[in-house]
């Protein structure tokens, strides 16, 4: 298969900006971060204000949820305040520490990430226990079928790809579940998998013109009312944030490391040149004018992505430092006065409306490990 190209050098070049903005105080960053979460954890039973949200938004073990209970884990890490950490053992108690329920949907791996967390604050090994026979159940029974991203008819479920990861989404979902899980049992089968799969993903999905990766194979050929190609903020964000969580768990000497290295590098000198001057990035990456609405989730992953690939030194400072930032000031402006964050796009696969009131789990737990990056990066004065 072949590699991922570095990035042209024009496109970090392009993005640099003159004047840097200030970075903010770690403690102020950790204060916003708890008040979003705090928000979240008191309204975990109430989802009146997801008027658009299926009634999967309910399930904790579900993607929407388990995105936010993953980042939790990040937040307790560097917290003094006790009550997520408590909330997250809570959790894994009522839910008997199990995954989803779909034998081979990354989506329903995700919550495996917290549980992880659990067993090393806790809750002991037993908290991996059904995540284990999970992925028995994967290892004997891989799939191995097209990645092709084909609906069925209305009510048939999910396509049939989805038994692999046939949408870039799941770059965020399964590998860094998959790399946890060979770093807390020592079984090298989930990491060869993961490799093996992500690496099909992305021969697959990725644009090496666009150093950006299409949502699923319907997006190929489809361009908007001005002939761009759909290059989907969240969908991109998923990809930025999951390369993250995989580099965290490659030791320096692991040869598989370069790969992703590279393919971070890539993408995150593309985007640079994508953010607004208000500091979001558009719903759709390529649509990015003036007039785009704001939206948090992208915006957020990619805030994370930056903050931390500038913090270990696999991003240059002068470049990504000031477009973090900008990405943190623009997302404290999403901010509500209780804690609500907003201008979430709702349950999609594409570039889509958002609005003002608009939030969900998803958007929150990008929140948090963007604002848990930025504690980082300000905890080591800006950056190395």
């Amino acid at each position: 298969m072949s590699m991922i190209a570095l990035a042209p050098i024009a496109l970090v070049a392009a993005a640099a900006t003159p004047a840097e903005p200030a970075m903010p105080q770690r403690t102020a960053i950790l204060a916003a971060t708890q008040r979003v979460a705090d928000w979240q954890l008191a309204h975990l039973d109430t989802f009146d204000h997801m008027p658009a949200a299926s009634k999967s938004v309910q399930n904790p073990r579900d993607w929407q949820q388990a995105t936010f209970w993953a980042a939790l884990t990040e937040l307790a890490d560097r917290s003094r305040e006790p009550d997520y950490a408590r909330a997250l053992l809570d959790l894994g108690q009522r839910e008997q520490w199990r995954p989803g329920d779909r034998p081979f949907h990354a989506d329903d791996q995700l919550i495996a990430q917290a549980w992880l967390w659990t067993a090393k604050h806790g809750a002991g090994d037993g908290a991996i226990v059904p995540a284990r026979a999970y992925f028995e159940n994967v290892f004997a029974h891989r799939p191995t079928g097209d990645l092709a991203f084909v609906l069925g008819s209305p009510g048939s479920g999910d396509p049939p790809c989805t038994q692999r990861w046939c949408w870039c989404d799941a770059l965020f979902m399964a590998p860094p579940t998959l790399l946890r899980m060979a770093r807390a049992t020592g079984d090298q089968r989930y990491a060869t998998f993961a490799h093996e799969e992500f690496r099909a993903t992305t021969d697959y999905l990725f644009d090496k013109s666009e150093h950006l990766f299409f949502r699923d194979s319907r997006f190929f050929d489809r361009r908007d009312a001005a002939g761009r190609k759909l290059f989907w903020s969240r969908g991109n964000g998923w990809v930025m944030a999951g390369l993250v969580r995989v580099i965290q768990m490659l030791d320096a000497n692991d040869p598989k490391r370069p790969y992703y290295v590279s393919l971070f590098r890539e993408m995150a000198a593309r985007l640079v040149t994508l953010q607004k001057a208000d500091g979001y990035w558009a719903p759709s990456l390529l649509d990015n004018g003036a007039d785009t609405p704001p939206e948090t989730s992208g915006t957020a992953f990619f805030t994370y992505a930056f903050a931390w690939g500038v913090d270990t030194g696999l991003l240059d400072r002068k470049t990504y430092r000031p477009a973090a930032i900008k990405g943190w000031a623009a997302l404290l402006r999403a901010v509500q006065p209780d804690g609500k964050l907003g201008w979430v796009q709702q349950v999609s696969d594409r570039p889509d409306k958002v609005a003002k009131e608009d939030t969900q789990y998803y958007g929150t737990g990008a929140f948090l490990l963007a604002g848990t990056a930025m504690a980082d990066l300000a905890r080591h004065g800006g950056g190395r």
